[in-house]
C-alpha cells in the first residue's frame, strides 16, 4: 500500500524524546510521507532530530489538541491529493512502540476488507461518563487510525473535518471527535476494523485496562498514561502494568529505557513508582551465582562515622560488598579519624581508605556528604556509591530507632548474595540512578504526611538548582534515614552546588524545615530530573514485616469506615477533609457512647456518608436530589435534635 502519515506531537518545552524518533523510524518502511504536526514550537535540537526522520514539519498554535493537528495535517497534504494514497495514518505521541514489529500489524490489516481501522478500540459506555446521560458510542481510539482511499476521497470525509466545532479541552476532543468519528462514518455505510480485537477481552478499553493481556497477544503499543495515571484508577480496574513490563522484557526487544527517559519528566514520582511497581524484593542468595565475573565499575562506600562505637557494625555490613571498594569516611574529630583509619587497615575488601574530618558539626550526614565529599563525587571517579552513617536516633525509644536502622541497612547490605543482586540490578538497568529502602512506617507517622514542614524548603532549593519535576502531593519518594545506593551522575546537581556549612542547622537543632531534612526529600527528585528512576529495594524478611504491618494498618483504617471499595473510601475521606473534618471537631473527647452528642454524631456521620456515596457514584442523580435533600434536612433537623434530647434527658 501507498501510505502517508500525519503524526501529532505536543510537549510544553518542545522536546522530542528518543521514543518518538524510534517510533517514526520503525514506521518509515511502511509509509511514503510523514507529516509531523507540532502544537507549539520545537526546541532547536529537537527540530534537527525530527527533520532527519520525517518529510515535513508543520508548527501550529497549541489549539484544538490532536483534532486540530490532524485537521491541519490533512489540509497541508491537500484534500485533492489524499486520493494519491491507499491509506492515510493519523497517529500521535501518546503511546510507546512498536513493541512488536509493525509488519505484523500491517500485514494483518491489509488482509481485512474495511474502509478504516485502528490499533485499538473502546466499547460503548452507558451512561456516557462525560455527561452522565445517554451513551458513549463504541469507537476506534484516536491515537492511531488508518483511513483508506474510499473514505479519503469522499465529500463526507472532507466535510467532517471542515465542519469540526472548536475543540477547547480533552472532553471536547472525546465527545466531538474521538467517540463520534467511528459511528459517523459507519452510519454512512463505511466499515471499520480493530487490530487488537475486543472479543477476547472483557473491559471497555482493553489496551489500557487489560494492558498485560494485550501485550501478551503482541499488541504493538503501550499507552504513556498508564505510567502517570492516578493509581486509584489502576487499583479499581485491576490494571497490571508491572506484568505487562515483565512480558515485554521476556518477549519484546523494545528498549524500556526509551520509556523511562521520557516518562520521568512528566510524572509524579510516587504515581510512577506505584503504577510500574518500581520495587525489587531481592533474595539473600546471588541469583546469578554462576561464578561469572561482572564488571560493576568503581564502587565506593561513603559513610559518616559520628558514633565510632558503631564502626564495627558498619564495617561488618560493608564486607557484604562482593567486589573491592573504596571506603570514604567523614567524622568530627582527629581522634575519631585515627580510630577509623586503624579499623579500616584491618578490613578485607577495602581497596582505598579515605578519612576526612568535617569543618563544622552542622547538618550531620547530609552536610558531610554534599560538602566534605563533594570533590570525590562530582568527577565521575565512582560508578556506584553506598551511602551510610552511624544512626542511633537518641531522640526516640531505642526499639523504634533500632527498627528504623535495621530497615535501612538490611535493605541495602543484608548479605553478600543480596548485595550482588543489588549490583546486578544497577548493572542490568542503566536507567536506575537511586536505590532506596521504601518509606519506613512502623511506629513512625510518615504515611501520607512525610513532607512535614519541609516542602517549602524543598521547592526553594529545587528552584535554585533548576530541578524541574512534579513533587508528590503528600508523601514524597525519599531516601528516609539518608542511607541509599546511588550513581553520582544521578545526583550531579546536588553535588555541583557549593553548599555552605552555615546553611545547615547547628546542633542539636536538626529540625524539619532545615536544609538537611529538605535535601533528604529532594534526592529522589534530583535523580528524576537527571533522567534516572528510583528503585525501592527490600530483602525478604523486611518485606514480610513491612507488608504485614502495612496490610494491618490499611485494613484497620478501612474497617472504621463505611463499607465500600478503595476509590469510594478515598472520596469519602477527601470530602471530609475538604469540609474541615467536621465530625472530629464536633465530638468532645470526654463524651462517651449513650449521650445526645453521640446520637447527633451518628446522624451526622450517616448523613455525610450517604451524601458522599451518592455524589461519587451518581453525580447526575445527586444534582437532581440535592435541592429536595436540603429542604428535607431543614425541616427534620430540629425534630431529630429534639428526639435525641428527649431520649437522653
Amino acid at each position: 500500500m501507498r501510505r502517508g502519515a500525519i503524526f501529532f506531537f505536543y510537549n510544553e518545552a518542545g522536546l522530542v524524546d528518543e521514543y518518538i524518533l524510534f517510533l517514526l523510524g520503525k514506521l518509515r518502511p511502511f509509509v511514503e510521507t510523514i507529516v509531523f504536526v507540532s502544537n507549539g514550537d520545537l526546541s532547536k535540537s529537537s527540530e534537527i532530530s525530527v527533520r532527519s526522520a520525517v518529510d515535513e514539519i508543520v508548527i501550529r498554535e497549541n489549539t484544538g489538541l490532536d483534532v486540530g493537528a490532524y485537521s491541519d495535517g490533512l489540509k497541508f497534504i491537500g484534500y485533492d491529493k489524499l486520493g494519491d494514497y491507499d491509506e492515510i495514518l493519523l497517529l500521535n505521541h501518546t503511546f510507546y512502540g512498536p513493541l512488536f514489529p509493525f509488519s505484523e500489524m500491517f500485514s494483518e490489516m491489509e488482509r481485512r476488507d474495511c474502509d478504516f481501522w485502528g490499533i485499538s478500540g473502546h466499547r460503548e459506555m452507558v451512561p456516557n461518563p462525560f455527561t452522565g446521560q445517554g451513551s458513549l458510542a463504541g469507537h476506534l481510539n484516536s491515537h492511531f487510525i488508518a483511513i483508506r482511499r474510499t473514505m479519503l476521497i469522499s465529500i463526507a470525509f472532507r466535510n467532517y473535518w471542515e465542519s469540526m466545532p472548536p475543540i477547547k479541552d480533552y472532553t471536547d476532543s472525546v465527545l466531538i471527535h474521538e467517540s463520534r468519528f467511528t459511528k459517523f462514518f459507519e452510519d454512512l455505510g463505511y466499515t471499520s476494523s480493530i487490530y487488537v480485537e475486543s472479543d477476547g477481552y472483557t473491559s471497555k478499553y482493553p489496551v489500557f485496562i487489560e494492558v498485560d493481556e494485550t501485550v501478551s497477544d503482541r499488541n504493538p503499543i503501550l499507552k504513556r498514561r498508564l505510567f502517570f495515571n492516578d493509581p486509584i484508577f489502576l487499583e479499581q480496574n485491576g490494571i497490571d502494568l508491572p506484568r505487562a513490563l515483565r512480558v515485554l522484557k521476556e518477549t519484546s526487544d523494545y528498549d524500556l529505557n526509551l520509556i523511562w527517559r521520557n516518562i520521568l519528566r512528566s510524572s509524579e514520582l510516587r504515581n510512577l513508582n506505584t503504577n510500574a511497581a518500581l520495587m525489587s524484593v531481592l533474595p539473600d542468595e546471588w541469583t546469578k551465582g554462576d561464578g561469572a565475573a561482572v564488571d560493576y565499575g568503581k564502587v565506593a562506600v561513603c559513610a559518616h562515622i559520628y558514633y565510632t562505637d558503631m564502626l564495627d557494625e558498619i564495617l561488618a555490613l560493608t564486607e557484604n560488598i562482593p567486589v573491592p571498594y573504596d571506603f570514604v569516611a567523614t567524622t568530627d574529630t582527629t581522634e575519631k579519624k585515627a580510630e577509623i583509619e586503624a579499623a579500616l587497615a584491618k578490613r578485607p575488601g577495602v581497596k582505598n581508605a579515605i578519612v576526612r574530618v568535617i569543618e563544622k558539626n552542622r547538618g550531620r550526614d547530609m552536610s558531610s556528604l554534599f560538602i566534605s565529599l563533594r570533590d570525590l563525587l562530582i568527577d565521575d571517579r565512582y560508578d556506584l556509591v553506598c551511602r551510610l552513617h552511624t544512626k542511633k536516633s537518641p531522640q526516640v525509644q531505642s526499639s523504634r530507632g533500632n527498627l528504623f536502622k535495621r530497615h535501612m541497612v538490611d535493605n541495602l547490605l543484608h548479605t553478600r548474595g543480596y548485595v550482588h543482586n543489588v549490583l546486578d540490578m544497577f548493572h542490568g538497568n542503566s536507567s536506575i540512578g537511586l536505590a532506596i529502602p521504601p518509606i519506613f512506617h512502623i511506629s513512625y507517622p510518615t504515611m501520607g504526611h512525610s513532607w512535614f514542614a519541609n516542602r517549602p524548603k524543598v521547592e526553594e532549593i529545587a528552584r535554585l538548582l533548576k530541578i524541574n519535576v512534579k513533587f508528590d502531593e503528600s508523601t514524597p519518594v525519599a531516601a528516609y534515614g539518608t542511607m541509599f545506593w546511588f550513581r553520582p551522575r544521578a545526583l550531579r546537581k546536588l553535588f555541583e552546588h557549593k553548599w555552605k556549612w552555615e546553611e545547615f542547622n547547628a546542633e542539636p537543632d536538626h529540625l524539619d524545615g532545615g536544609l538537611a531534612h529538605a535535601l533528604e526529600r529532594l534526592i529522589a527528585y534530583a535523580a528524576q530530573d537527571a533522567g534516572y528512576t528510583t528503585q525501592h529495594i527490600m530483602c525478604a524478611h523486611q518485606a514480610a514485616h513491612n507488608y504485614t504491618m502495612l496490610e494491618f494498618k490499611l485494613q484497620k483504617l478501612a474497617s472504621l469506615m463505611p463499607s465500600g471499595d478503595f476509590p469510594w473510601q478515598c472520596h469519602l475521606l477527601s470530602e471530609w477533609k475538604k469540609a474541615g473534618y467536621p465530625l472530629a471537631s464536633s465530638v468532645p473527647e470526654t463524651r462517651t457512647p449513650g449521650t445526645q452528642t453521640s446520637v447527633r454524631h451518628s446522624l451526622a456521620e450517616l448523613n455525610f456518608a450517604a451524601k458522599s456515596s451518592l455524589k461519587f457514584r451518581s453525580p447526575t442523580l445527586f444534582k437532581i436530589l440535592r435541592p429536595i435533600y436540603r429542604g428535607t434536612r431543614a425541616v427534620l433537623k430540629p425534630t431529630l435534635r429534639v428526639m435525641a434530647d428527649r431520649v437522653f434527658s
